[in-house]
């Protein structure tokens, strides 16, 4: 990538345009990865907010525009391969918590999202967030790269039906079903092609997967089902956005006593989207060595402005909040450099408007291989990590186990930065000056947000 300094002109404004002897093919071939294990989200997200009484129909326009969109803003603004759409957990979040349990209506929900995003910008433009990353120290980032690795490994065991849960061990081992076997021919695809140094093996694990899961619902449809294949229910399909977007609704405002509550909301959204945005921005950077010098994301604070405006556009939409997908690793991973590889992702998102159930019919067993494949090369990242120095090593594997056993990338993150303070802390008042570590003042200030966070939210 070019440094900033370089640029003049609208290249200043949009990086992406200074970049030279970009190998297209490879970009290409990575945003097409990163689309295809992250497509889950065009059937997921419509079934989870629906639930509020939402269209589904305009769901799925909505994520694809509101996925899009935020794929082009990294794209140009960032200049970064990272892909956006609808998060996981916060639309769960959405949906369950805030509408069903809270009793909130679906319009005040989609309102917070919307402050969620205006906040968001003004604390980038301060360069609040930008502050937060640049703190974390470096062995942290590794540790990042790692608990992410396991963490979306986890997710493609799972979604392979080879993990499943469990009353009494939390999880076990599953019965090898088809899902499982169709899982792993797609993951000895992805290996044999890596090994052999074939383009676009990640890509053709997926596909491989597909097809036989496929073939599967044609032969045993009735098991299939039950196994979660389905056959594309046809080949185009287009729903109007219309039920679901410019519906935010400001009108609690009138009600003081409901004011409290929407701020608690308003902050749960703000939190979890920050670490996890911040966590996936580490974590992929550091593990495609696009970290500069100084160990710092390039281009960071563009990538949280394009987060924090997707999220914002998104509400008015009418979609829960929009945030950085850690899928975007399998792209990265597959090659891409650039944002490219982001606006790829983002064309395919707005083509899957119109034919959504081709995509929807991927199952998880064919997205499962690229999960494990990827989390099998992000775990190479725990030889950065120094771990015979305690304070920085121990902090970095309570990171690192955090994340698949809390089953979020913000939640790991915040345990690991608490531990990491309160370590480092306790060390330096019983050392000498000479010897203390040293630990920023953003980090210590996390840590005391970190704390309240965890006692009383």
């Amino acid at each position: 990538m070019n440094s900033t300094n370089e640029l003049t002109g609208i290249q200043k404004l949009f990086p992406l345009l200074a970049e030279k002897n970009v190998n297209m093919r490879r970009e290409i071939v990575a945003g097409i990865t990163t689309f295809l294990t992250m497509a889950y989200i065009i059937a997921v997200n419509p079934s989870t907010l629906a639930a509020t009484g939402m269209d589904a129909g305009a769901l799925v326009t909505g994520t694809c525009i509101a996925a899009a969109l935020g794929c082009f803003l990294m794209g140009f603004i960032a200049n970064l391969p990272f892909a956006l759409a609808s998060g996981m957990g916060l639309n769960a979040f959405f949906a369950y918590t805030v509408v069903l349990k809270g009793g909130v209506s679906w319009e005040i929900a989609l309102s917070a999202v919307f402050v969620e995003g205006i906040i968001f910008i003004f604390l980038t433009l301060f360069k609040v967030r930008e502050a937060v990353v640049n703190s974390i120290p470096l062995n942290t980032k590794h540790a990042v790269t790692a608990g992410i690795g396991i963490f979306i490994a986890f997710i493609g065991l799972k979604g392979s039906g080879f993990i499943v849960a469990n009353e009494a061990t939390l999880v076990s081992m599953g019965h090898i079903s088809p899902t499982v076997i169709f899982a792993f021919v797609g993951l000895l695809v992805i290996g044999i092609f890596d090994k052999k140094n074939i383009k676009g093996a990640i890509l053709a694990g997926i596909v491989v997967s597909s097809f036989l899961a496929w073939g599967y619902a044609l032969i045993n449809p009735e098991t299939a089902t039950k196994l979660g294949i389905y056959l594309p229910a046809g080949v185009f399909k287009y729903e109007f956005i219309n039920p679901i977007a410019g519906k935010v609704d400001f009108s609690f405002l009138a009600h003081p006593n409901h004011i409290g509550n929407f701020l608690v909301v308003v902050c749960t959204l703000l939190f979890v989207d920050f670490f996890d945005t911040v966590g996936t921005l580490v974590g992929v950077c550091s593990k495609a060595n696009m970290l500069d010098e100084e160990g710092k994301v390039p281009n960071v604070g563009r990538a949280l402005l394009s987060d924090s405006i997707a999220t914002t556009i998104g509400a008015l939409l009418g979609v829960s909040t929009v945030t950085t997908y850690v899928e975007s690793s399998t792209g990265v991973l597959a090659g891409g450099r650039t944002g490219y590889t982001a606006i790829t992702t983002g064309v395919l998102f707005l083509l899957a408007m119109f034919f959504s159930p081709i995509f929807i019919a991927i199952p998880a067993c064919a997205t499962a291989p690229a999960l494990i494949y990827v989390g099998f090369l992000m775990i190479s990242s725990l030889h950065n990590i120094d771990i015979h120095n305690v304070t920085e090593g121990l902090p970095a594997f309570i990171t690192v186990v955090a994340m698949p056993l809390t089953y979020s990338i913000g939640d790991g993150l915040t345990i690991g930065i608490l531990s990491y303070v309160v370590i480092n802390l306790l060390y330096n008042l019983f050392s000498k000056k000479e010897d203390r570590e040293h630990v920023s003042w953003v980090m210590i200030i996390l840590a005391i947000l970190f704390a309240a966070k965890l006692m009383f939210m």
